[in-house]
This record gives C-alpha cells, structure tokens and sequence, in this order.
C-alpha cells in the first residue's frame, strides 16, 4: 500500500504512548511537485473520511478513547516549497480533531 493507493489506510499501528497512528507511506519522488502534492492530498483527505466517517472503529474498534494521528513517511525529502502545504494540511487534520505529522524515511538495515 502506498500514497497512490486512494481508499486504502497503508498502515495502522499503535505507538509506545497508545497513540493511533495511520501511516501514510509516501514512495514518490519530487519531479512532479504539483502531482505529487495531488496525490498526497487526496490520501489525507481520505484517511480524514476514514476518521470522520467513524469507519476507523468499525475496523479497529480498540482505537476508541485513544489519540489518533496521521503520519506521512516520506521516501524523498520534502521540497521547499512541500513546507507551506504540510502546514495547511497539519491545520486542517488537527481542526478534524486528529494529529499530523511527517517524517523522512530513514532504513536501518537488518542483519542476520
């Protein structure tokens, strides 16, 4: 699952603090700024629907009394210009009453 994927929480979990987090995985690159922001605010704007909706505690009905927050893990650095768009969208989520944020993924690698 991944940010192209509309419809579709990629991941949900639980953090060490009982936060709900849904996971946005965001694979795609920074040549098409515009496209990329396209995709990316239809994905939140999904998972938002997901949350309004109340659909969240019909799938996962121990996220009740919890926090809930979005998440983005980006593959690729945030452009510049990405700041002022993932500030509005911090805005709206946080005004839907969930939290948002982002962050740059970052492999550690496993060993055997």
């Amino acid at each position: 699952m991944a940010v192209d994927q509309p419809k579709v929480v990629d991941i949900i979990s639980k953090d060490k603090n009982g936060d709900i987090v849904l996971t946005i995985s965001d694979h795609l690159d920074w040549r098409d700024t515009r496209q990329h922001l396209t995709v990316l605010q239809e994905k939140i704007n999904d998972y938002l629907a997901f949350l309004e909706s109340g659909e969240i505690y019909k799938k996962y009905p121990n996220a009740r009394g919890n926090q809930i927050r979005i998440k983005v893990v980006f593959q690729y650095k945030p452009t510049p210009e990405t700041h002022s768009f993932l500030r509005e969208a911090k805005s709206i989520v946080e005004g839907a009453g969930a939290g948002f944020g982002h962050e740059l993924f970052a492999a550690t690698p496993y060993k055997m």
